[in-house]
């Protein structure tokens, strides 16, 4: 089977099992609901309820999961192969802890930058994402030469840890109302309840995706090394700032809309190289189709498991992603 082949095959299959959650996923509920009478437009609008909860209730959410899971999972396949590192994740560079902190902002301070129907939250998260961007690069490329892959990880795991420092200081600071709202917010929220966020961080993700599209035969080189990828033709900074860039914007808006949801970026990589092989010609894509779906399905359980009480769903992500994490950590040892 030639290459593009393979990749057009596993892709539909993964496309297919993608689409089949997000349709599938808001028919569960504490109210079943049918779902052709959900699509039946004879019914009118305002008759028919399953459409409405469908619609408005949680289809909203299942897109964000969706959205949420993609964004990250292919933020993961990026910065392993940036840095050469199986145990990065997208929130090694401090990129969701930069965002995290905007919003403990937002929520202790009251901030007002609620905008176009979305609220301060996801704002001041996606405002802190760029922050903290733009310290990690600055620190990265202020040696002049180049993009150092080895300062990059350690900035973004010393802003990391600033960073929750200064959340922890939030929180002791706020109030009990606003602390339990941060601690939520920090445990992973999808209870995203109109499309207004899902469309205000679209053109960040669309403009990430466009360029991982370019990134996949890089990323195989530079697995190998930077010295192999540039002998084979590879602008090495340029594909670093590239694969940092993306991978950051995308982790910054997918935390600003479902807060950091912990494992993803490292979970389901893996999942699908054990699936379809290293090559990022393939993982890229896959992990970007699987991590949707598995984020739903995740979420979906966190609503339903303990009905009527709902989980955060970075509490369902950690019971699965810790122990994936250990034995992926004595595997390589």
């Amino acid at each position: 089977m030639t290459i593009r082949r393979r990749i057009v095959t596993i892709v539909v299959a993964f496309a297919a099992v993608a689409v089949a959650v997000v349709i599938w996923a808001p028919t569960v509920g504490s109210t079943s609901i049918s779902l052709s009478r959900a699509f039946d437009s004879s019914i009118p609008w305002e008759d028919n309820v399953d459409a409405q909860i469908f619609f408005v209730a949680r289809l909203p959410r299942v897109l964000s999961g969706a959205i949420v899971g993609a964004a990250l999972a292919a933020a993961g396949v990026v910065l392993q192969a940036m840095l050469r590192n199986p145990l990065a994740t997208p929130f090694t560079l401090g990129v969701s802890s930069g965002g995290a902190l905007g919003a403990m902002l937002a929520i202790a301070l009251g901030l007002d930058l609620g905008m176009l129907g979305v609220s301060s939250v996801p704002i001041a998260s996606f405002a802190g994402s760029l922050v903290a961007i733009g310290i990690v690069y600055w620190l990265a490329s202020s040696q002049k030469r180049g993009l150092s892959t080895n300062v990059l990880l350690l900035a973004g795991v010393t802003l990391n840890s600033f960073f929750s420092a200064l959340i922890l200081f939030v929180q002791y600071m706020a109030d009990f109302t606003e602390s339990f709202r941060t601690v939520r917010w920090l445990m992973g929220d999808l209870d995203v309840g109109s499309y207004s966020p899902i469309l205000a961080a679209l053109p960040f993700l669309l403009a990430a995706f466009a360029m991982f599209a370019v990134l996949p035969r890089t990323l195989n080189l530079l697995t190998m090394g930077e010295d192999v990828a540039a002998a084979r033709g590879v602008e090495v900074i340029r594909a670093q700032r590239l694969a940092f860039l993306s991978a950051s914007l995308a982790t910054g808006a997918a935390v600003s809309l479902g807060g950091p949801i912990g494992f993803i970026g490292i979970v389901v990589p893996h999942l699908v190289r054990l699936m379809v092989g290293s090559d990022h010609r393939v993982v890229l894509p896959a992990a970007t189709l699987f991590g949707a779906a598995f984020t739903v399905i995740c979420d979906l359980a966190a609503r339903t498991i303990m009905a009527p009480l709902e989980l955060p769903v970075g509490i369902v992500t950690a019971l699965i992603g810790g122990p994936f994490f250990l034995w992926l950590l004595v595997k390589k040892s």
